[in-house]
């Protein structure tokens, strides 16, 4: 062999390494990402399964506002019905719609504690107490694991668009994942009323 074949054959096998490399970075952030999102749909789940519990506990306890409660359940059976799959994490108006969905049913609960705060036999109870304390950590959770999503997408999405890795993203079909935004209006504080 002469010194240029040897070159071509060092430089197309350094080429392939280097290809199987950046296409395994690629789909282990792709992973990262749908592992990101399930975590999101868990908690959005952990939510949807503490509300049947909630809605006994303060029909149990109160002659409460039964359009209050109806509101929860009608909330709670929409946010349930749309279903995101990770094949629909790159379609970000598939998930503008779920976070919709699920953004109406933190209305609806935000609505139902603020209902109960006139039902003092209600606060005083234990049941109560708790699925409101499991309820808030939910909410909590919900927000953490957005936030993590985001940034898995944000990695992905920077990493197949860098040069020469985004070479690699277009053949290989590796698309932009959406990310969770801020309902409109977010940005405007609260108006608070007594």
């Amino acid at each position: 062999m002469n010194i240029k074949t040897i070159i071509a054959v060092v430089v197309a096998a350094i080429l392939v390494i280097w290809g199987i490399s950046s296409y395994n970075g690629i789909v282990n952030e792709q992973e990262q990402v749908k592992q990101a999102w399930s975590q999101v749909e868990n908690q959005y789940q952990r939510r949807s399964d503490l509300i049947p519990n909630l809605v006994q506990t303060v029909k149990g306890a109160a002659n409460f506002e039964k359009s209050t409660l109806t509101q929860v359940i009608q909330a709670r059976s929409q946010a349930s019905s749309i279903q995101i799959s990770a094949k629909d994490l790159n379609n970000q108006q598939k998930l503008q719609q779920f976070q919709q969905a699920q953004q109406k049913l933190s209305g609806a609960l935000s609505h139902l504690m603020v209902t109960v705060e006139r039902y003092p036999k209600l606060q005083a109870n234990k049941d109560f107490l708790g699925l409101q304390d499991q309820l808030e950590g939910t909410e909590n959770r919900i927000s953490v694991a957005r936030r993590r999503f985001n940034k898995s997408a944000q990695q992905y999405n920077s990493n197949i668009r860098h040069f020469p890795t985004n070479v690699f993203a277009g053949i290989f079909g590796f698309h932009k994942k959406a990310y969770f935004k801020a309902q409109k209006g977010a940005q405007n504080a609260p108006k608070v009323k007594f």
